[in-house]
């Protein structure tokens, strides 16, 4: 069912300062960055080989990412796994007791079909399923 890791989400406070830090110290360079309104988010993809960092950052007070930065600080969110199929990989989670946040799959950044599952059901880890229309910047 996952097909590779599509990417590790960490959030931060300042997205410039966390974007220059990893051009700095990792030589990583942005691939993507967009406004997510609906989701309260900014992100930025780094990539590395064929996965990628995700810098994310709040840009609303009540969206869930500024609620873990309160709560929890600057650090890892969540991982994205890469699926072939978005709605089959979500309905067979639910089936093993993982707890959807997403009720059915919605479209996500880069063109992607994702869905979100409860760390709740999930040994405490906040799980992205990721369809991929085509992969940015492969020419497809």
């Amino acid at each position: 069912m996952l097909t590779e890791i599509d990417h590790v989400a960490i959030a931060v406070h300042d997205l410039d300062a966390a974007i220059a830090w990893y051009r700095d110290a990792l030589g990583a360079e942005v691939e993507h960055r967009e406004t997510a309104e609906h989701d309260g988010v900014e992100e930025a993809m780094l990539a590395v080989a064929d996965s990628y960092v995700q810098l994310i950052a709040a840009t609303r007070d009540d969206s869930p990412v500024a609620k873990f930065l309160q709560k929890r600080g600057e650090g890892l969110h969540h991982i994205g796994y890469r699926v072939d199929d978005c709605a089959a990989a979500l309905e067979r989670m639910v089936q093993a007791g993982a707890t959807p946040i997403d009720k059915a799959p919605r479209p996500g950044s880069r063109n992607t079909t994702i869905a979100f599952v409860h760390p709740k059901g999930a040994f405490g880890t906040l799980i992205e399923l990721v369809q991929e229309a085509e992969r940015v910047g492969s020419g497809a």
